[in-house]
């Protein structure tokens, strides 16, 4: 599987499944499956933070919320996302602002020539002619491509992690706030250098044969806890482009760790939940924290 997508599609937050898409047909309700992916906890005298990583989109029937993660969440006293998502029709315009051009090159002028169909194909799989897509970002182009790809085949974001403990918290009480705003979330894409977009695209497009199957796995890794699995898969490759490694890894990672490291000089309890790709592997979260002297350990249950 392409390298860079997948780094794309575990790296990506939640903006883009705020974004305005097609809706796709879901499908029929299945019994629960449970479901055990990886928790950490950072604890001093005074303070304890749990670490939750999340696959953004999920298929309905996997039972997650429950034992231990569910557990530590009801003892936070405030949780974190990634970012607290807004409003649909808020998103729009931050994403017209930063995903699409109205000037320059088109999307099909800056792919290989061998691309271009290819493209072409998979926009109209999905319901987009060249004029819809034509002035996208390829960040953007790449993005939507994955999400409406996987709705398709019964992946939806009202599954995700990020939607059911949104719901929660707010069902709590508990405050939720995100370690990132949307317009630095999507700074972070847009910011990519052309060729690291375009690199990104491409892999998409060649994955997308296989991107069932591929996610299908991502999933049984997160949901077994096998982060060191989704730690090989992530980093196997991408020093093709090591700029989007730095971006939307290892440099968010840093800063995380930073703001843990100071939150543990306040008493209380915390729940942060991000995708899974950033707390697995030599650069996640974890190991960012003991370069600062914090210890997280993993929760067993």
């Amino acid at each position: 599987m392409p390298r860079l997508a997948r780094l794309f599609r575990v790296a990506l937050p939640a903006l883009l499944l705020a974004a305005p898409l097609p809706a796709c047909a879901r499908p029929p309700a299945r019994a629960a499956a449970d479901a055990d992916p990886a928790l950490w906890v950072v604890k001093d005298a005074d303070t304890t933070i749990y670490l939750f990583g999340t696959i953004h989109v999920l298929k309905p029937g996997l039972s997650w919320f429950d034992e231990a993660v569910k557990a530590a969440f009801d003892k936070a006293d405030e949780v974190k996302l990634e970012i607290v998502e807004p409003d649909p029709a808020a998103m729009a315009p931050l994403v017209q602002a930063k995903g699409m051009s109205l000037s320059g090159p088109t999307l099909t002028d800056k792919l290989p020539p061998r691309e271009r169909p290819v493209l072409a194909k998979y926009m109209a799989s999905i319901g987009l002619p060249r004029a819809a897509y034509d002035r996208m970002q390829p960040w953007l182009a790449a993005s939507y491509l994955q999400v409406q790809a996987l709705q398709k085949v019964g992946y939806d974001p009202a599954n995700g992690p990020e939607q059911i403990i949104t719901a929660a918290a707010k069902q709590a009480g508990k405050p939720l706030t995100g370690l990132e705003t949307v317009e630095q979330q999507i700074g972070f894409f847009a910011g990519l250098p052309d060729r690291a977009q375009i690199a990104m695209l491409d892999d998409t497009l060649d994955e997308m044969p296989k991107l069932q199957g591929e996610m299908a796995k991502m999933v049984d890794q997160w949901a077994t806890g096998k982060t060191d699995l989704i730690a090989k898969e992530l980093n196997e490759g991408v020093t093709k482009t090591p700029e989007a490694m730095q971006v939307l890894l290892i440099d968010r990672n840093r800063r995380w760790a930073d703001w843990i490291k100071a939150r543990l000089d306040q008493p209380g309890t915390v729940f942060i939940a991000v995708g899974a790709g950033h707390l697995a592997g030599p650069t996640s979260v974890q190991a960012e924290l003991a370069k600062r002297g914090v210890k997280a350990a993993r929760v067993n249950y």
